[in-house]
């Protein structure tokens, strides 16, 4: 399957080492959310400024999906509606928390890695539930922490994120170790289990699925030929 071959060519251009400013002052949420039945994706992101997490910008988008669902395969589908976001934002953020797996993947190139390499920023892949791997339960106080391992290799951290709360799946996505990764995680949860860029950029596409249903949608967030091809190596991937 040629997005297979391609994830496994795009994953030896992932950095696993932190190149970050010394200072983060912003960092970027960014959530994708669709109806699997439904040629509509939407996105959004949301930039915040540090400690205080004060809204600096925001941007979203409705794309038709240009990709089929296929588990493994998914930044195939949901980047295009991301980057098409992303190319709105007013301010380029230090940087990205995605709602998903970076290299806790079956091949070590999940959403945050793809989106990672695309946009060229330090990505963090953080995540609700396991897509691969076996962990421990971490302790019970906020910060605790267990590795999470696949193959016996550790590809990411359970993380809790909020005291006797269940916790998150943090994995380095590109330009960023996990250590880095799991400590940006924390910064951006101070309050609730989801990291704050994440938890507001999941509201807002929720409530811009609310407008489409409703009929409310302005046009101007529709982007009805948002591609990945044109964005990896000009080759759009597809499937048998």
């Amino acid at each position: 399957m040629e997005a297979i071959r391609l994830q496994e060519t795009l994953r030896e251009q992932v950095v696993a080492r932190d190149e970050f400013p010394r200072e983060l002052r912003t960092v970027a949420g960014m959530d994708v959310s669709y109806d699997r039945k439904s040629p509509w994706i939407f996105a959004a992101v949301v930039v915040l400024r540090l400690p205080a997490l004060e809204l600096v910008d925001q941007a979203v988008v409705r794309a038709r999906a240009t990709f089929p669902y296929v588990p493994g395969l998914l930044s195939f589908r949901e980047s295009p509606a991301g980057l098409a976001a992303w190319e709105r934002l007013k301010t380029r953020p230090d940087c990205l928390l995605c709602d998903g797996h970076g290299y806790a993947h079956p091949r070590r190139f999940g959403f945050a890695c793809h989106f990672g390499l695309l946009v060229d920023l330090p990505t963090i892949g953080c995540a609700k539930s396991v897509l691969v791997g076996e962990y421990r339960e971490p302790g019970e106080k906020r910060g605790s922490l267990s590795d999470l391992v696949h193959d016996g290799e550790v590809v990411g951290v359970a993380a809790r994120t909020r005291s006797a709360t269940l916790p998150v799946f943090v994995s380095a996505g590109h330009r960023v170790s996990l250590r880095r990764a799991v400590e940006v995680v924390l910064a951006c949860a101070p309050r609730y289990r989801i990291p704050e860029p994440i938890r507001q950029a999941h509201a807002l596409v929720n409530h811009l699925r609310r407008m489409a249903g409703s009929g409310l949608l302005d046009e101007a967030v529709a982007v009805r030929n948002a591609s990945l091809g044109d964005a990896v190596s000009g080759c759009r991937p597809t499937l048998p």
